[in-house]
């Protein structure tokens, strides 16, 4: 099982949004995929129509060994994906993982129980630096991150990139940078562009050449509990994830 983490410590630069959609995508084309949402607002659980109050066990109580992953894995959400969903109880990890011990690799621990069934995680990290996305990034083989087109969010991407290098240099040596995204990107501005080629000069070997571009269509389909592939596959956003997913796929050098 490869493992991808979404990770910025940004909120709102699209990492929800691009973890169900390209987890949904990637079920479509034949992977088994089990979807990780490591965010205390649980957003990812209910994009995919996942009712978090008739939840027994979440991500929270995997992590403190309190539930065995496999029984709080929420099976065929959608084909060919599972889900570990969350609550906001998960907002209290952070403080109960401080005293367990080794508890950056807690995920990790867990994940090797069920690795063989899947052939991807997707982990949808928390907008923060702290110990939810330390255990993500532990976890991981690769690491994706989403960046808004605009200014301000060019501002945090050089303190996650020195956490991704400690977490490589001190808690996971395979950890891979796979690439940049570009989200919410409108082609009318000059500055979506702009911002744009600055991330190029900066991971010109990393960027993604799909951009994913602010697309309202893409905003509305969680409040229906619906990937964009299920509200309007013919959208401006449905057909970027779906030629991310497939750019995804061949840089991952998977069938």
């Amino acid at each position: 099982m490869r493992v991808i983490a979404f990770a910025n410590q940004k909120g709102g630069v699209g990492k929800t949004t691009t973890a169900v959609n390209t987890s949904v995508m990637l079920g479509r084309s034949g992977l088994r995929v089990l979807l990780i949402d490591l965010d205390p607002q649980g957003n990812t659980t209910s994009s995919l129509g996942v009712d978090k109050a008739a939840l027994d066990r979440t991500v929270y109580e995997v992590l403190l060994d309190e539930a065995d992953i496999a029984a709080a894995i929420v099976p065929a959400v959608r084909p060919n994906v599972d889900l570990l969903p969350t609550t906001p109880t998960l907002a209290a990890g952070e403080v109960d993982l401080v005293s367990v011990v080794d508890r950056e690799h807690q995920l990790k621990r867990s994940l090797a129980g069920v690795a063989s069934s899947y052939d991807l995680a997707i982990i949808d990290c928390p907008p923060s630096l702290g110990l939810l996305t330390i255990n993500g990034l532990t976890s991981a083989n690769h690491v994706i991150i989403p960046i808004q087109c605009e200014f301000l969010a060019l501002e945090g991407v050089s303190q996650l990139i020195t956490t991704i290098d400690l977490v490589k240099r001190h808690l996971n040596p395979d950890l891979d940078l796979l690439g940049v995204l570009m989200t919410m990107f409108d082609a009318r501005t000059n500055l979506s562009i702009s911002v744009v080629e600055e991330v190029r000069r900066f991971f010109p070997d990393r960027i993604f050449a799909t951009a994913i571009p602010r697309s309202v269509r893409l905003a509305e389909a969680p409040s229906y509990g619906q990937s964009i592939f299920e509200y309007d596959p013919s959208s401006r956003g449905g057909q970027a994830y779906a030629a991310f997913t497939r750019e995804l796929i061949e840089r991952l050098g998977l069938q």
